[in-house]
């Protein structure tokens, strides 16, 4: 296996672990249904804006899709609530996506200065 069918591989399992079908994710990161067909099948390799969106859209873990290695934690290694948490954000429009990362950034940004 090539080193672009292995991407396409890891690329297409994250999407099967969304409930994203290639339509709805090209949709989503902007690219045509080929281009995301071509991305998964390793016929061409993805671009670094549509890793860049893939990443913060949908939390995608970049370093996984590239070279196999998780920087993120799985489903797997999600609690039921966590998981739960995941699913129902990854089902909003992204304004709504963006208003709930402004809220958590807001939030932690609070937590880090109460620690110092």
């Amino acid at each position: 296996m090539t080193l672009s069918e292995e991407i396409g591989a890891r690329l297409r399992e994250l999407r099967s672990q969304t409930g994203l079908t290639q339509d709805q994710l090209a949709e989503k990161l902007g690219v045509s249904k080929r281009t995301q067909g071509n991305y998964e099948s390793g016929a061409s390799d993805p671009t670094a804006s549509y890793l860049s969106m893939a990443a913060s859209q949908l939390g995608f873990d970049i370093p996984y899709i590239l070279n196999g290695v998780r920087t993120t934690p799985t489903s797997d290694s999600l609690s039921e609530v966590e998981h739960s948490i995941l699913q129902q954000y990854q089902s909003i429009p992204e304004d709504d996506q963006k208003a709930i990362r402004r809220i958590l950034k807001a939030m932690a940004d609070d937590a880090a200065r109460s620690v110092n």
